[in-house]
């Protein structure tokens, strides 16, 4: 099935998203459970809030991903939805066995889709997500080695195509924010703005371009065709970034 144009997408699917989705899919409780959690970040406490985790996280999470998915594959039918953690979802445990926080869980959860991407390869992802005080949905990609997808493609191609970014960055600015991330000596430093330049892609090893919701946001039904159109207005940069048959 061929990827359907974005230009074939009508702008009333976000109105008719919102008129169907009648039911809120998070409540205040998910918030409470990652305050909780930054709170009581311990082993015991998880265990004993294991119930609490999976109704007030993971089913909504899985619930999001049933709504979004149409709209999703609509944008293409190669985006992964089978719900798996590692494809569509984060992991609540950290990985702590070289990090110098060792706190064992992450007081946030995501919801993201890409279109079958090797694992540790980094390719782009669409993206939403919630914490204890925070919403935030868009578009990220990060550096996955010298063979990954950012190396291959998304690089190489930013530097021949800084006007086309441009362009981007003129249709999106005033409602997205924009940051990335460069690299010197094993340390990384974030910048704001738009990585425009071909210097900037030489050092680039991340880059997100997001919109921040307010948390009362994700517990209204209109939640999901926001969302769905942050999806469809960052798709270009996920397709520039990550896709072999881009073209302009």
């Amino acid at each position: 099935m061929p990827r359907t144009s974005l230009d074939e997408i009508p702008a009333r699917e976000d109105s008719t998203l919102a008129k169907t989705q009648k039911t809120p899919i998070f409540s205040p409780a998910t918030f409470r459970f990652f305050r909780d959690l930054a709170r009581n970040n311990r082993t015991p406490w998880m265990d004993a809030n294991r119930g609490r985790y999976r109704a007030e996280v993971v089913e909504p999470f899985r619930r999001l991903l049933d709504r979004l998915a149409p709209a999703v594959l609509r944008l293409s039918p190669a985006f992964e939805t089978g719900g798996r953690s590692g494809r569509n979802f984060s992991r609540i445990n950290r990985d702590i066995r070289f990090a110098a926080d060792k706190s064992p869980y992450r007081p946030h959860f995501y919801l993201f889709f890409s279109e079958h991407a090797e694992e540790g390869r980094g390719g782009g992802q669409l993206y939403v997500g919630l914490a204890a005080d925070a919403v935030t949905s868009g578009f990220r990609i990060y550096f996955g080695g010298r063979d990954g997808t950012l190396a291959r493609v998304g690089a190489p191609r930013a530097r021949e195509n800084a006007k086309w970014l441009a362009r981007q960055k003129r249709r999106l600015a005033r409602r997205y924010d924009s940051y990335w991330y460069s690299s010197y000596k094993g340390e990384w430093t974030r910048r704001a703005g738009w990585p425009l330049a071909p210097e900037d892609w030489k050092r680039l090893k991340g880059w997100i371009v997001r919109r921040k919701f307010r948390p009362a946001a994700a517990t209204r039904p209109a939640f999901v065709a926001d969302v769905a159109k942050v999806f469809r207005d960052l798709y270009p940069l996920y397709r520039f970034t990550s896709a072999p048959d881009w073209k302009s």
